[in-house]
C-alpha cells in the first residue's frame, strides 16, 4: 500500500546510511524484556511523548491490511515483518508495544497528533523526503502491476484501454501520478481503494483488469491464489522502506535506529526476514549485507 522519504540520519549513522543499506555500526546494549500489547491494550495510552530515555510505551502506526508487513493473522492478532521488528526494539528498551492500526490516508494526522509514534509498515522513503525524519532504509521494494494470467497482458504496453486499480496514497500511486504518468494516461481508468484485499477482489472478480502494488504485498496475495495471477516483469518503480518519525523527533529516531543496528549485528535482524522469506523478504533486505 505505499508511501514515500530520504534519509535524515544522525550523524551517529551518517557514514552507515550512506552504504545505502550496508551492515549497521556498532549499537548500544539496551535489552530489557518488554511486554507486547495490541491497539488499545494495555494501561498506557497511544501517543506516550515522554523523552526517548523516559518513555514506557511505544505505539506503531500501521496499515492491518498490508501484509507481510502488517496484517491481522488468522487468530485475530496483529502481526507482520515490520510489527515482528519493532516488537523486538520494544524488548530491548523496555518499551511496551502498542500496534495501533490506521488509515493509510490518515496516517500523517495520528502521527502529528501524537496518536502514534512512528509509522512502520512498509513506509516509502522516496518522494517524502522532507515530510518525516526517517530511519536508515531497512528494505528495498519495487512496485509491479499484477494481472490475472490468462488475461493476455504481457508487459505495461498491453494496460493500455484497461481498467488498473491503485492504493489511495501509496506509491504505486505517486509513481502513476509522477514519471509514470505518461502510462497511466493510456488507462481506460485508474481506480483507488482502501486497501488492497478488496482490490484483489475486485481483480478476481474481474471489476479491474490489473492491479498497482508493492512486490512484497504481490507476492504474499498471489501465495494464496495459486496460478491464477501473475506480476508482470517490468517494475513501474523501485524504493526504499524506512521507518518514519514525526519532523524533528530526532531522539526517538536514534534510539529506534540504533537498536535495529544492534539486531542486525547480533542476527536478530535477518532470523525475523527469515520467518516470510516465502515473500521474498530475505532477498530484499537492505541491512546487514
Amino acid at each position: 500500500m505505499k508511501k514515500f522519504m530520504a534519509m535524515v540520519c544522525a550523524a551517529a549513522f551518517g557514514i552507515c546510511t550512506l552504504a545505502a543499506c550496508g551492515s549497521g555500526a556498532e549499537a548500544q546494549d539496551t535489552a530489557n524484556a518488554g511486554e507486547t500489547a495490541q491497539a488499545g491494550g494495555g494501561e498506557a495510552a497511544a501517543g506516550d511523548t515522554a523523552a526517548a530515555g523516559e518513555r514506557k510505551t511505544f505505539t506503531v502506526g500501521f496499515d492491518a491490511e498490508f501484509p507481510p508487513y502488517g496484517y491481522m493473522d488468522e487468530d485475530g492478532n496483529y502481526t507482520g515483518f515490520d510489527l515482528d521488528l519493532a516488537k523486538e526494539v520494544c524488548a530491548r528498551n523496555g518499551w511496551e508495544f502498542v500496534a495501533q492500526p490506521v488509515d493509510w490516508d490518515s496516517k500523517d494526522m495520528e502521527l502529528n497528533s501524537g496518536s502514534i509514534d512512528c509509522i512502520w509498515n512498509g513506509f516509502t522513503m522516496q518522494g517524502r523526503e522532507d515530510a518525516y525524519t526517517w530511519s536508515v532504509p531497512y528494505v528495498d521494494n519495487s512496485q509491479v502491476f499484477v494481472v490475472p494470467a490468462d488475461a493476455g497482458i504481457a508487459s505495461q504496453a498491453d494496460l493500455a484501454g484497461k481498467v488498473v486499480g491503485v492504493q489511495k496514497d501509496s506509491s504505486a500511486l505517486a509513481a502513476l501520478d509522477g514519471d509514470a504518468k505518461e502510462l497511466a494516461v493510456t488507462f481506460a481508468d485508474l481506480q483507488q481503494y482502501g486497501d488492497y484485499n478488496v482490490a484483489f477482489m475486485d481483480l478476481e472478480q474481474g471489476a479491474i483488469d490489473a492491479l498497482a502494488i508493492d512486490i512484497g504485498v504481490a507476492n504474499y496475495q498471489l501465495s494464496s491464489r495459486g496460478d491464477a495471477f501473475v506480476i508482470l516483469e517490468e517494475r513501474l518503480a523501485s524504493e526504499q522502506y524506512g521507518i518514519g518519525f514525526k519532523l524533528g523527533n530526532e531522539e526517538l529516531k536514534n534510539q529506534v535506529e540504533a537498536t535495529l543496528l544492534e539486531m542486525v549485528q547480533d542476527g536478530k535482524f535477518m532470523e525475523i526476514a527469515e520467518k516470510y522469506s516465502d515473500f521474498g523478504l530475505t532477498d530484499s533486505v537492505c541491512l546487514g549485507k
